[in-house]
């Protein structure tokens, strides 16, 4: 449950840690499909699966994965909230970042398609998959923390899936989980539970 507490502990940190897809923006990837085209087995997690192939053959396929996600981020539309969010944060001096399964230049046109990109110039706040260890690993996490001189007891970390969370946990900060389907899955990962960014938005509003 949200308790008040749990809000005005979280809500007013002022360093935040943003998973995209889904998160700040429309979830548009077919996952099923994907492993499909890539040959990549149902209950196989995508990213640990190409890299636990062949040198050469990991390397095709994921180049092709990029061109599949490439193509997606033309999809890209904000999340219900994002900008209202995002703002808020900008004005109050919070420091913002992605961290995100997608490559960096993917996270770039996804921001840049959902009208999100001016939240996020500085190169450096935007960790994909290449600059990282995959979430739930927290090393692009504690990267962020470098570059901000951020304790965790200061950062948030929103996501809509697992990882987000566990990567969340690992890291030691606190963990916001985004559902639009109110499913909320793995509550024991999170310190707040909402099915949309204008809810939180609107949190730290009332708070």
């Amino acid at each position: 449950m949200n308790t008040h507490e749990t809000i005005q502990a979280t809500i007013f940190r002022k360093h935040w840690i943003f998973d995209l897809d889904g998160t700040l923006t429309v979830a548009v990837h077919d996952f099923k499909a994907i492993k499909e085209a890539l040959g990549v087995p149902d209950e196989a997690d995508i990213l640990y699966h190409l890299d636990s192939l062949p040198p050469e053959q990991s390397a095709q396929l994921h180049l092709q994965l990029d061109t599949i996600e490439r193509d997606l981020s033309t999809q890209a539309v904000a999340a219900r909230g994002a900008a209202e969010l995002l703002s808020q944060l900008a004005e109050d001096g919070c420091a913002m970042g992605i961290l995100t399964r997608n490559t960096h230049e993917v996270a770039r046109l996804t921001l840049e398609y959902a009208g999100l990109g001016d939240f996020f110039r500085e190169p450096s706040f935007i960790i994909g998959r290449y600059d990282a260890a995959p979430k739930p690993d927290p090393e692009g996490a504690l990267q962020l923390a470098a570059l901000w001189a951020a304790s965790p007891d200061d950062i948030v970390v929103a996501g809509d899936y697992l990882y987000d969370l566990l990567c969340g946990r690992n890291l030691g900060s606190a963990t916001v989980h985004v559902d639009p389907a109110g499913l909320f899955r793995w509550r024991e990962l999170a310190d707040i539970r909402v099915t949309s960014l204008r809810e939180l938005a609107e949190m730290r509003l009332s708070a």
